[in-house]
């Protein structure tokens, strides 16, 4: 039954619906001119867009990241004990020079080299986003398993690709000259911040130690206190004298006598300055100190200037390892090496000719491939109704 109707079918002139390599050779024989301008006409057009389009010129600055670790940083720290290891939890990363590509990356050098070189009239965008996303398309930054960073500009001009890329370089080293990127720059900071902290320190207990010297009236405990003692030992003999002077008056002088009042006098004063030296409280700008205050206030100003050693030696410390920190942060090379400055490029790179009009012959090729198939069909319809129609006629 079915061979009949096969039989039927190929008698009758309707197709198979299996599909026959053979038929779909002698489809493309018969539109082999149809394909052959599809393809001829699609890679013409591509060759000539890629004629037409602007040409593109690479240039590309090499830099080398400094490392993370030194000997001489080590050395350091060995000297500093516990007050390095404070410092030294702050270091390292895995890969340093993914921080440097994110760094390159980052919004700030993107927004210098914005306003270096005037990038949204050159670009001709409306908002600063833009203007950065437009920036990012025409750059590639990326480090390479070889340890060096790529820089990479595409731009019409040769000139302005180099310039451009080299600045990325130059806003980089700034960068990293204003930021902690390395251990030895982090120990610097370190160092940098706590000298501040402790010279802050050192000038309030300074003006503590003023302070106390102006209130109790210390300038130098022990040889003030020597001369104290002195002075009163002074003044009693004094008063002692002048009241045996008063008591030899009395014989031959009455109480109204202008010497024995003077003498009287005298030794009232004498007495007065003797009780401010043994208990007065010394007014601000006096030296005096009371005797019988003379152990609390030496124990006050003993505290004060031993703040103040105690800071100044501190301040000392910090300050030889800032001097350090600073050498090692040299010696460590924090400062980015160009290694290949990017210069202006004689070749093109964009667009590549030979691969647009390669890609638009295949695709005129597979163009004009589909549409044999759609035009032999086409043709077939066609011709199977008329041949309807002929015969319903008939």
């Amino acid at each position: 039954m079915n061979d009949m109707q096969t039989t039927e079918n190929k008698a009758s002139g309707h197709p198979s619906d299996e599909i026959d390599l053979l038929d779909i050779l002698i489809v493309l024989a018969r539109q082999k001119k149809w394909i052959a301008g599809c393809t001829i006409g699609i890679g013409g057009a591509a060759l000539v867009a890629s004629l037409l389009m602007t040409p593109i010129y690479t240039s590309t600055a090499k830099i080398m990241p400094p490392q993370q670790q030194s000997s001489g940083l080590a050395a350091m720290m060995g000297q500093l004990g516990a007050l390095a290891g404070a410092a030294g939890g702050i270091a390292g990363l895995k890969n340093p020079n993914d921080l440097y590509v994110g760094m390159l990356q980052s919004q700030t050098v993107a927004d210098n080299l914005i306003q270096r070189f005037k990038l949204k009239e050159r670009f001709e965008t409306a908002t600063q986003v833009d203007t950065r996303n437009q920036l990012a398309t025409k750059s590639s930054i990326a480090a390479s398993k070889d340890g060096l960073i790529r820089v990479s500009v595409d731009d019409k001009d040769p000139k302005f690709a180099a310039e451009l890329a080299n600045a990325y370089v130059d806003e980089l080293v700034k960068l990293t000259q204003t930021l902690a990127v390395t251990d030895a720059a982090r120990q610097r900071l370190f160092y940098e911040k706590q000298l501040q902290a402790t010279k802050n320190t050192l000038a309030q207990a300074e003006v503590a130690l003023k302070q106390t010297q102006e209130k109790t009236g210390l300038l130098q405990p022990d040889g003030q206190v020597q001369a104290i003692i002195a002075n009163v030992a002074q003044l009693r003999a004094t008063i002692a004298a002048k009241e045996v002077q008063l008591a030899a008056m009395r014989s031959f002088a009455t109480e109204q006598n202008p010497d024995y009042i003077r003498t009287q006098q005298e030794i009232q004063g004498l007495k007065a300055q003797l009780v401010k030296l043994e208990q007065g409280q010394p007014e601000a700008g006096d030296f005096i100190v009371p005797t019988g205050k003379v152990p609390q206030t030496g124990l006050e100003y003993v505290r004060k200037l031993r703040d103040v050693k105690y800071y100044e030696t501190m301040f000392e410390l910090l300050a030889k390892q800032y001097e350090l920190a600073k050498i090692n942060e040299a010696k460590d090379s924090s400062m980015i090496q160009l290694l290949d400055k990017a210069t202006p490029s004689d070749k093109k790179s964009k667009p590549e000719r030979a691969l647009i009009t390669l890609v638009g012959i295949f695709m005129g090729f597979f163009v004009g491939v589909l549409g044999a198939f759609v035009r032999e069909s086409y043709w077939k319809s066609r011709k199977n109704g008329f041949f309807t129609a002929s015969t319903t006629s008939d």
